[in-house]
C-alpha cells in the first residue's frame, strides 16, 4: 500500500482483524458485510440486544448489537446489521440503514444516515451527514452537512487515484465514499467525491469539493 497515505493505526482499533493483511484499504469495504455477520455470530446476536436505555420513539429491527453506556435519543431509525460499541451517541433524526459498525464513543449525528460504513472509535458526524460505503478513522471528525458521495453520475464502478503519478486504480466497488484517516477533520458544508482517500491527520477547509489522493497531514485546498 506504499501507493497509499497511511490512514489508521491498527493497533490501537478494536476491529483491528478487519484491517489486516489488506492489500489495499478499500478491501476494508469489501470485507465489511462477512466481518460484520462474522461479529454477530459470534456474540450469538439472533435479533436485537441492546444492552443501553432506549427511549420511547426509538426504531430498531434486524440483528442490531448496542454496548452499554450508550446515549440513543428519540426519533433514531436502526436496521441492521449494525454494531454500535459501548459509549456511542446515536441522535434523534439518525438513520442507520445497514451494515453499520460504530467503535467505542463513536457520534451517529442528527438528521445524518449510515449505510454500510465504519466508524472507528470515537469518529463523529455529528449534523446532517451521509456517511455511506466509507471509512471514517479513529476521532475523524466531519463538520455539519458534509457528505461523503458514494456513487459516480455516470454510474461506473469507483476507481480511485494513487499519490505521485496519480494512477487510476480500479476498485470494484460500484458504490464507494471516502477513506478518511485517524485525526481527520472535515470543514462544514465539504463535498468528499466517490473514492476520495485523505491521509491521518488532514484538514479539509468548510465548502470544498474533493476528490483524489491526498497525503499524511495535507491542508485542503492548498
Amino acid at each position: 500500500m506504499s501507493d497509499f497515505p497511511r490512514l489508521w493505526n491498527i493497533e490501537d482499533s478494536e476491529f483491528a482483524d478487519l484491517f489486516a493483511q489488506l492489500e489495499a484499504p478499500w478491501e476494508a469495504l469489501h470485507r465489511l458485510d462477512g466481518y460484520l455477520a462474522s461479529l454477530l455470530r459470534k456474540a450469538g446476536i439472533s435479533g436485537q440486544a441492546v444492552l443501553s436505555p432506549v427511549p420511547e420513539g426509538v426504531h430498531i429491527e434486524g440483528l442490531v448489537y448496542i454496548a452499554e453506556s450508550c446515549v440513543i435519543e428519540s426519533g433514531a431509525f436502526i436496521r441492521g446489521p449494525a454494531w454500535i460499541g459501548a459509549g456511542c451517541e446515536i441522535r434523534s433524526g439518525c438513520y442507520i440503514r445497514g451494515g453499520v459498525i460504530a467503535g467505542s464513543g463513536a457520534v451517529l449525528g442528527h438528521a445524518s444516515e449510515f449505510k454500510h460504513c465504519i466508524l472507528l472509535s470515537h469518529a463523529q458526524a455529528p449534523h446532517f451527514n451521509y456517511v455511506g460505503d466509507s471509512v471514517l478513522g479513529i476521532h475523524a471528525h466531519i463538520g455539519a452537512g458534509v457528505i461523503l458521495s458514494n456513487y459516480r453520475l455516470d454510474g461506473k464502478p469507483v476507481p480511485v487515484r494513487a499519490m505521485g503519478a496519480g494512477e487510476r486504480i480500479e476498485t470494484g466497488l460500484a458504490k464507494f465514499g471516502a477513506l478518511i484517516g485517524d485525526y481527520c477533520e472535515i470543514g462544514c458544508n465539504t463535498v468528499l467525491n466517490p473514492g476520495t482517500i485523505l491521509g491521518a491527520q488532514s484538514v479539509v477547509f468548510p465548502l470544498s469539493n474533493l476528490r483524489g489522493t491526498w497525503p499524511e497531514g495535507s491542508r485542503l485546498p492548498s
